[in-house]
């Protein structure tokens, strides 16, 4: 059973933005950082990667939990919602297998992915050192 009434859940859902929150901020702050330039967004590739390196053929992906469906063991932001199922689980089926076949696709172009999950951004030190390792390599 949602806590939260129809209209008030619709609005939070509203709300929610694509693109310029804290974990894909977090990724381009340490990017930054390491000395490394990058485009956003490139609405030529498919998927749309969140940062792409134009020159290295790399892009980085960072994964919201939920809406991705991450399925790492203990990761508290992937647990599919219990109230409403006929409508959440095919719609975060979906997106699961959207992004697998742009990962495809952008391999298949001849691209790097890098996927980085929302709940990796909060240990800065190991996600320094997993971007670090991805741009470096040739």
């Amino acid at each position: 059973m949602d806590k939260l009434s129809p209209e008030r859940r619709s609005e939070n859902m509203r709300r929610i933005k694509s693109q310029g929150m804290k974990p894909e901020m977090a990724v381009r702050r340490i990017v930054h950082s390491l000395g490394y330039r990058y485009r956003l967004h490139r609405k030529d590739l498919p998927g749309r990667p969140d940062l792409v390196f134009g020159p290295k053929r790399k892009v980085i992906f960072v994964h919201g939990c939920f809406w991705h469906g991450h399925e790492r063991e203990g990761c508290l932001d992937a647990r599919r919602p219990k109230s409403n199922t006929g409508y959440w689980n095919p719609k975060l089926t979906r997106n699961k297998e959207r992004d697998a076949e742009r990962i495809k696709q952008l391999e298949a172009l001849g691209w790097e992915v890098l996927v980085i999950w929302e709940c990796e951004t909060k240990d800065e030190t190991s996600l320094r050192i997993r971007l670090n390792a991805f741009l470096r390599r040739t």
